[in-house]
């Protein structure tokens, strides 16, 4: 897939970085190391942060700030990052999907960047073109129904949006039948080394729990 940056959301983040992952993989039900892992990260940062301290993580701060320059409250749209370290935080248990989705969760909690996790096979068209929501575009977040995305940025295919910070579009979701997956970091504080990290820890993440050989990594 081709990644374009658009016009509209480099005038209001022109230090963007993203990264892709783009993998053959095996989902499965459940992976116990994976969980592991993510249980270990949330008591450390139980130990660091807390609901409000968090929003200063550079990822996040970013990313709100981005929402606000775009028009959106990300007090009441939270980016994916900042929900999944919030519930952390409070104590409530994170949901278990399947292990791609808890995988791509863990990438999004260790950096603090909002992350997309697709099934690459069911974009339409061979571009996906960053921009910002508008009045009225239909989206259906993943278990969330029809989102209102005007102010948000989003990624979109040759059919619609596919994938905000806030949350990705049913209609490209991963499911247990995916072998073909894209992710997609957004590194709105501009900190190419740290969304290199995030990817390459990603594909760290594929090698261990989903039969991958990493994929390949694109930035943009």
């Amino acid at each position: 897939m081709k990644i374009v940056v658009s016009q509209e959301i480099a005038s209001v983040c022109p230090q963007f970085a993203g990264a892709s992952v783009e993998a053959r993989v095996v989902n499965s039900a459940f992976c116990q190391p994976l969980w592991d892992e993510i249980n270990a990260l949330g008591e450390q940062l139980r130990q660091q942060l807390t609901t409000e301290s968090l929003k200063e993580l550079p990822g996040i701060a970013a990313t709100r700030r981005v929402y606000k320059a775009c028009g959106k409250d990300p007090s009441r749209y939270r980016p994916a990052s900042e929900q999944l370290i919030r519930r952390m935080l409070q104590g409530k248990a994170l949901y278990q999907i399947d292990t791609l989705v808890d995988l791509v969760n863990l990438a999004s909690i260790a950096y603090g960047y909002s992350i997309g996790g697709f099934d690459a096979d069911r974009f339409v068209g061979d571009t996906l073109t960053l921009g910002i929501g508008r009045e009225g575009e239909p989206y259906e977040g993943i278990g969330r129904g029809m989102l209102n995305i005007a102010g948000l940025p989003v990624y979109r295919d040759a059919a619609g949006g596919v994938g905000t910070p806030t949350s990705d579009n049913e209609r490209t979701k991963m499911t247990i039948e995916t072998t073909h997956l894209m992710v997609l970091i957004n590194g709105y504080d501009g900190d190419r080394q740290r969304v290199a990290d995030n990817a390459a820890f990603i594909q760290q993440l594929l090698c261990k729990y989903c039969q991958s050989d990493g994929g390949i990594v694109t930035h943009y």
